[in-house]
């Protein structure tokens, strides 16, 4: 779907069955789940729903049970990547389906290869029909390949394997080798060592995938003459091959070879260093039909034969748009990933147009690799480049929603990575963003106050603290906010940058925020404020009241908060406290003191005064001096039994305003 493309109606009502799976099913004795009720979908879109599972992250052993009868749910083309399945869900779930295609690559949760083979094997129209199968990823297993029933030559009509990242060895190669009608083939980063079983079926294979063969030990003579046999080959990938010492020599004798690869449209040899400009132009002259060339890594592509043909898609590092294209074509290979990017921060410093489609491929990768830190560090850089300064006015709210939800997994993946934590950051702390963009407001407050709890730079905790302000200043729902000032360690943590900023007498953007956010957090919010005073911050803000007496803003924001207390009833006691009411007295009436320390002065003292004279802790003749400050003489007239709800309540007419 394109950036500026809103969701099909299909998509919509995909997505509201994935959430409500529960509700729209029973649950079988051994808790997997079938539908109350179904009607008979189109094939097409039974495959979308379970694709759309998957991806959704809510395919497991329990919801993949909706699928164990083919009566209303006909399978065909299924897509169960990346889920969490074992391999007896799996077997139930597709055995009563005729299946053309498979993709189990990434799958967790126990599923072999061979689990796969033995299932297929199971079901005859399954074994006959399944023309592709992609199990990338997954262990081999036990039993694979020993017997007939559980090898790939057994299902006859398999046109394409992808077994990219498996523990596949030569033998396996050579079983795969045998099938009839064998057209594209996937032997990335496995165990194979000898190429040769490719010639029993270099009469149908037109597309071959060998990146990244670290275990390759063939005589470079009988490598070249395999590669030379395989005339019918569309597409090569032979990126990050690993070579003899003299493998320069291989790779320089098949691009100058006359002839070689006639039909061939797409080559990648990215990470191949002796790669060069002159070499490559050669190439692709002598093949007009050339659409592809992959180049990452070898230091070619800066030419205007490469970055001026419009016809040529490009995986390099010369412009984003190669750039682009490597993160499109490489999204599986980590290392591919992450060199890509790195050249993308460089080329998106000083950006100054929205790069929607370049935004969507960087959070891909984000998603892809989650677990790889160089990645993630790579690529948050990168997002930070392309939504800073106006970038983030032009990009769909989609787009950086999704953005924003890469950024904060990032940091819960990576919490003492200081690097990963200062990118996340500084994209996150765009106020545009954080106004209008729809997210996890919750989840983000725990993501910053967790890194404060580690985090001694401080620029990164004015950063922290900073976007800390923006998400409880940007109006949240009285839930949200409920929700912000439940949690004990936030205010807690908010407290100990207040306490460490005083003990140094600093005057700085952290205090400021910091004591804003607790304000925050405290209006209309009692669980806040028991949490205040639990973590002993009464005692710290008379002090501030004390060392800041001077600075306006600080006055203000401490009193609010304390306003906020003397709201909450049972709190009140805390506040009886004879030298804390004697220094509100004199912000009343002291010479120069702003309107609104004044304010909230007379708001705290006013709550407490409510309560009553039954109430009151300290001396009765205090209070009564406290009533005649509070009580002012236009007011009298109307209120001559003086009733202590109809006096000066003033702080709950307020809330914290910005900085």
């Amino acid at each position: 779907m394109e950036c500026n493309e809103p969701p099909s109606l299909a998509d919509i009502c995909l997505a509201w069955v994935c959430r409500c799976l529960e509700q729209l099913c029973a649950e079988r004795e051994d808790g997997s789940l079938c539908f109350h009720h179904c009607p008979l979908f189109p094939q097409m879109l039974a495959d979308q729903l379970l694709r759309r599972m998957a991806e959704e992250g809510v395919l497991n052993d329990r919801t993949i049970g909706v699928f164990r009868s083919n009566e209303h749910l006909r399978l065909c083309c299924v897509c169960v990547r990346a889920a969490r399945l074992s391999a007896e869900a799996f077997r139930l779930a597709m055995q009563p389906h005729r299946l053309q295609e498979l993709n189990a690559s990434r799958v967790c949760g126990g599923l072999t290869v061979s689990d796969v083979l033995l299932s297929l094997a199971a079901n005859t129209e399954c074994r006959d029909n399944l023309q592709r199968l992609d199990l990338s990823r997954l262990e081999m297993g036990e039993g694979c390949l020993v017997n007939k029933p559980l090898s790939f030559s057994a299902m006859s009509s398999l046109r394409t394997v992808h077994l990219a990242g498996t523990e596949l060895e030569d033998s396996g190669l050579a079983d795969i080798c045998i099938l009839p009608q064998l057209e594209a083939l996937d032997i990335s980063s496995t165990r194979v060592t000898d190429l040769t079983p490719l010639l029993d079926c270099q009469a149908t294979l037109k597309s071959l995938s060998a990146h990244d063969l670290r275990h390759l030990e063939m005589p470079e003579t009988r490598l070249l003459l395999v590669l030379n046999r395989l005339e019918g080959l569309r597409h090569l990938d032979l990126s990050h091959l690993c070579l003899s010492s003299d493998g320069v020599g291989v790779m320089q004798q098949l691009l100058e070879k006359p002839g070689i690869f006639p039909a061939l449209v797409s080559l990648d040899v990215s990470g191949q260093r002796e790669i060069t400009n002159d070499m490559m132009e050669s190439f692709l002259k002598g093949r007009p039909n050339m659409n592809f060339v992959g180049l990452l890594g070898t230091g070619a592509g800066f030419s205007d034969f490469f970055t001026a043909n419009s016809n040529l898609k490009v995986a390099g590092e010369a412009n984003i748009g190669q750039v682009s294209e490597a993160l499109r074509r490489y999204c599986e290979r980590e290392c591919c990933i992450h060199q890509a990017l790195v050249h993308l921060g460089d080329l998106t410093t000083d950006l100054d147009e929205a790069q929607p489609d370049v935004l969507k491929l960087v959070t891909m990768a984000m998603k892809n690799n989650e677990k790889s830190l160089h990645v993630q560090v790579a690529a948050t850089a990168c997002v930070f480049n392309l939504t800073s300064r106006t970038n983030s006015l032009g990009m769909p709210i989609y787009l950086l929603r999704n953005a924003v939800h890469h950024l904060l997994t990032a940091m819960r993946n990576f919490p003492n990575q200081e690097q990963l934590q200062r990118n996340c950051l500084l994209s996150l702390c765009n106020e545009w963003i954080l106004h209008n963009v729809p997210f996890d407001r919750f989840d983000g407050a725990q993501m910053v106050i967790t890194w404060l709890n580690i985090c001694d730079d401080p620029d990164l905790q004015r950063m922290a603290v900073a976007m800390y302000y923006i998400l409880v200043a940007v109006k949240p729902t009285t839930e949200e906010t409920t929700q912000l000032g439940a949690e004990a360690f936030m205010v807690e943590q908010l407290l100990g940058i207040v306490q460490e900023r005083a003990s140094m007498g600093i005057v700085d953007a952290t205090l400021r925020f910091a004591l804003s956010v607790l304000w925050s957090l405290t209006d209309e919010c009692p669980t806040a404020s028991h949490h205040f005073i639990q973590c002993h911050g009464l005692e710290l803000y008379q002090e501030l009241l004390e060392t800041y007496h001077r600075e306006t803003d600080i006055q203000k924001s401490v009193l609010g908060l304390l306003n906020n207390v003397a709201e909450v009833v049972d709190l009140r006691t805390d506040l009886m406290d004879e030298d804390l009411h004697e220094y509100l007295l004199s912000l009343l009436d002291g010479v120069g003191v702003d309107i609104s320390v004044r304010y909230f002065a007379g708001g705290i003292l006013a709550h407490l005064l409510s309560t009553g004279e039954s109430n009151w802790t300290l001396d009765l003749d205090f209070r009564d001096i406290i009533l005649r400050k509070l009580v002012i003489p236009a007011i009298l007239p109307f209120a001559p039994q003086f009733p202590a709800h109809q006096c000066a309540a003033l702080g709950s007419m307020g809330s914290p305003s910005g900085l």
